[in-house]
């Protein structure tokens, strides 16, 4: 548990500093993941950041999440959202030897969704906020366990 908040600090930390530098592709990749959920996080009006195992959910994983990146400035995300998979709407990407990062708000900067995979470990963590301008905004946390499952590149 402490393993999966310490990840989700440095992931914040780690956007924090990319913020001061929105795009940054270093490498050319082409990967493919199959993702199993382990865990949601809910802060909502009825939960503060409370934890829900993957067995008490009725969300599935992800059959096929693909991550496409080309130097210098190409990132596509598929298979994580709807939202994401419009890769013109990545406001932050950062791609190296270690990790995937992206972010995207809508342009009402009211709804923003981003993550942070590590490629060695294959943790992801993807975070969606809802009516981020509102006193009762929500947030949604969830924290995947992913395996290549095709490596092209």
């Amino acid at each position: 548990m402490i393993k999966y908040f310490l990840s989700i600090f440095i992931s914040l930390l780690f956007f924090n500093q990319s913020l001061a530098k929105d795009v940054s592709i270093k490498e050319n990749i082409d990967l493919e993941f199959v993702c199993d959920l382990e865990k949601k996080i809910i802060k909502n009006s009825e939960y503060n950041y409370q934890t829900f195992l993957a067995k008490d959910l009725n969300e599935k994983g992800l059959d096929k999440f693909e991550i496409q990146s080309k130097k210098p400035e190409t990132l596509s995300i598929k298979g994580l959202s709807l939202f994401l998979s419009e890769s013109a709407k990545l406001n932050v990407k950062v791609v190296n030897r270690d990790v995937v990062l992206f972010k995207s708000i809508d342009q009402q900067n009211n709804y923003s969704e981003s993550g942070i995979i590590t490629r060695k470990t294959g943790e992801l963590i993807h975070e969606i906020t809802r009516n981020i301008k509102s006193e009762n905004s929500e947030k949604y946390i969830f924290i995947y366990s992913c395996i290549k499952h095709d490596e092209k590149v």
